[in-house]
Order: structure tokens, then C-alpha cells, then sequence
């Protein structure tokens, strides 16, 4: 390695932080999950380890990777890159810091007797049937197995106004359809709007039949992100009956996190929750919105696409023991688990706790599974 090149891994504590905080808010790639926030949050909620490789040319920062060690009630550990969103992975100036920070990462698995390391991230946009200008070098969609995973990304216009008249007229016909029905929506940026966002966020976990994340997880981001995280609600009379909630970084705002309780879905909660906040971030001035990671041509895909998002390949890479594996069905790629399979089971048992006793459970197992 050429002498003027330095890597190291160090613990999050250690690193400083206004250094990694200025170069990820300067560079093109970064996402608001590469946020120092997102680490400290999994630290102190959860006691995961954060972990950040970096590479300094001349004393210059001139790429990072954030990791978290994960480590299992049995004490089997894992490296991510990011743990409970879709993508983190590496940030670097060229393609030789990017190979060294891959390296060293795989360096700090075998130092600490660490078997996987999953770095997630995202990759060009995916053409589609109709786009006839798209790029030669665009993936078809109509190549693509039907359960894979894609990161749907809208970009947005100058205002809410023009973002508001790009729609076709049965969105927006939608939106005016919450409000004629007496819903309100707010947005907040304080830390007593994360309960009421919890209170409809666990009943919907609970009616998916999956393992929530503790309040505390998302009391931890709030303290940790302050006004870039903001909390949606919609209320019928005083009850919340959606919410959601935005991360933001540089030009670009993602929504990790949005439910709504089901009873209440006949008035169009969710339509108001995401206009309110799609409307708000376009008048901030940022460029672009992520609405998370979907399955190709399922409900959330369609819901999504109708907002003006279009799918973006996710590139989530493993290696074991020092090597890369293909593609799984637990990554983006495509394929069916025996996880997979055993899914639809394992939510039908869940949907029968009662809700107490699965709020009490949920974030003991949720802390372990990192998508």
C-alpha cells in the first residue's frame, strides 16, 4: 500500500466526530443513515458496537465505512453496514479508497473472530418497459425475478405546489379524501411526538405478525438526529391513527418507518401522512425522497410508484470468512429461504400474543435482525 495512505478501524467512540460528520455531508453518495446518529443510536438502544473504517490520504479523510457488530445471545457476531435500514456501505473519493476500506473491514472480522460482514448498498436506477430514452447499461426490470428487492427513490421539484400538481388527479383526489373525512395531520420535531408515533407503529407491527423495535430505539434516534428527524402524525379527533418518520441528510429525506392503524384505513390516513411529509421536506429544499426498500410489483411498490418514486437496484454484498458469497434471498437478490417459507407461519403466531406481551418480546428479538 502506498505510504501515504492510512486505514484504521476505529470504535465510534474514539473517532471524531466532526471529521466523519464533514466528510459524509459533503460526499454525493451518503444517505441520512450514514449519519453518526444512526450509529450512536444502535449503541446506546441496543449495545451493538459501532465501528468506523476509514482511509486518510496526506491526513486527509478521504473515504469511511460505518460498520455495526452485532453480536447474538449465543455469541455469534456479525459486521453490517447498515443494521435496520436498507443501505449504509462505503463512501470514498475513488475506487482504490473503496477497495482499501472493504479490505480492512474484513481485516477487523478476523481480528475479532467476526464469520459475516454485510455491506448494503445502492445501486444505478432500473429501466423500465416504457422508458424508452434509458441508458444501454440500466438493468430491465422485465429481467428481474418477481421477488426482488428495490430501493424506490423520487426526485422532487422546487415546491409542494409543483409536487402537488405533478400528480395524476386520482392522488390528489386521495389526499382532499383524509381531510374531507376529518383527519388532520401534524409534524413535529419534539421527543414527546416518539410515543404517540409508537403507540400506531407497534399495533401494526403486531397486526403484520413481526417483532417490533423498541421505543426506546427510536427515542435514542430522536436524541441522537434532533431536528433532521421528523415525526408525521395523523390524528382523527385526538387519537393518532398514522405516523411515520423522516431522516434527513443533505439534499436527500428518507422514511424508514410510516403505519397506519387499520380500522382507520378507509379514510385515507396514509395518503395524508405522506403528503404532509413529502410536502414539507419539497419545501425545505431537498431533492430527492427514498421510500425505502419494496418488492417488485407488490403493494408497496404500486403505492410508491403512484408518489412519482422509481425503482433503483440494492446492492447488498456478504462475505463469509473473508470471501463473497453470492447473492441471497436474505439480501436483495432473489430466491426463496427456508426463512422465507417459514415466514407466513411465524406471523400467524405472532398476530396471537397479546399486544402487551408482544410489545414486551418484540424488541428482545428485534435487536438481533438487522434487516
Amino acid at each position: 500500500m502506498n505510504a501515504e495512505f492510512h486505514t484504521r478501524a476505529s470504535r465510534l467512540s474514539t473517532f471524531p466526530a466532526d471529521e466523519y460528520n464533514r466528510y459524509v455531508a459533503g460526499h454525493p453518495k451518503a444517505t441520512p443513515y450514514h449519519n453518526r446518529a444512526w450509529l450512536q443510536a444502535t449503541e446506546s438502544a441496543y449495545g451493538h458496537t459501532g465501528w468506523l473504517v476509514s482511509v486518510h490520504q496526506n491526513d486527509t479523510l478521504c473515504g469511511v465505512l460505518p460498520l455495526v457488530e452485532v453480536k447474538s445471545p449465543i455469541g455469534v457476531s456479525s459486521l453490517a453496514s447498515l443494521p435496520f435500514c436498507d443501505l449504509g456501505g462505503v463512501l470514498a473519493n475513488n475506487a482504490e479508497t473503496r477497495e482499501l476500506l472493504i479490505t480492512e473491514a474484513l481485516t477487523l472480522a478476523q481480528a475479532h473472530n467476526i464469520k459475516t460482514l454485510g455491506i448494503r448498498e445502492g445501486g444505478p436506477a432500473l429501466s423500465t418497459e416504457k422508458d424508452a430514452t434509458a441508458e444501454q447499461n440500466k438493468q430491465s426490470l422485465e429481467a428481474l425475478p418477481a421477488n426482488t428487492k428495490v430501493r424506490m427513490l423520487c426526485n422532487l421539484p422546487e415546491n409542494s405546489e409543483a409536487l402537488f400538481k405533478s400528480y395524476k388527479p386520482k392522488l390528489r383526489s386521495q389526499i382532499r379524501k383524509a381531510e374531507k373525512n376529518g383527519l388532520r395531520a401534524e409534524l413535529r420535531t419534539e421527543a414527546d411526538a416518539v410515543p404517540l408515533f409508537y403507540e400506531v407503529f407497534a399495533q401494526n407491527m403486531h397486526r403484520l405478525g413481526s417483532p417490533v423495535h423498541s421505543l426506546q430505539w427510536f427515542q435514542d434516534l430522536k436524541a441522537a438526529y434532533g431536528e433532521h428527524m421528523l415525526i408525521g402524525l395523523v390524528f382523527q379527533n385526538d387519537k393518532p391513527v398514522g405516523a411515520g418518520i423522516v431522516l434527513l441528510g443533505g439534499k436527500e429525506a428518507c422514511i424508514p418507518w410510516a403505519s397506519t392503524l387499520e380500522e382507520f384505513n378507509k379514510l385515507a390516513p396514509n395518503m395524508l401522512l405522506y403528503w404532509t411529509l413529502l410536502s414539507h421536506v419539497c419545501d425545505l429544499g431537498f431533492t430527492r425522497f427514498d421510500f425505502g426498500r419494496s418488492t417488485l410489483n407488490e403493494g408497496t411498490y404500486r403505492f410508491k410508484k403512484q408518489w412519482g418514486a422509481q425503482p433503483y437496484e440494492l446492492a447488498w454484498t456478504d462475505y463469509r470468512k473473508g470471501a463473497q458469497t453470492p447473492p441471497s434471498a436474505d439480501s436483495a437478490g432473489a430466491g426463496i429461504s427456508l426463512v422465507s417459507r417459514l415466514r407466513p407461519f411465524i406471523e400467524s403466531i405472532w398476530r396471537q400474543l397479546p399486544l402487551p406481551f408482544a410489545n414486551w418480546l418484540g424488541p428482545k428479538l428485534r435487536r438481533y435482525i438487522t434487516l
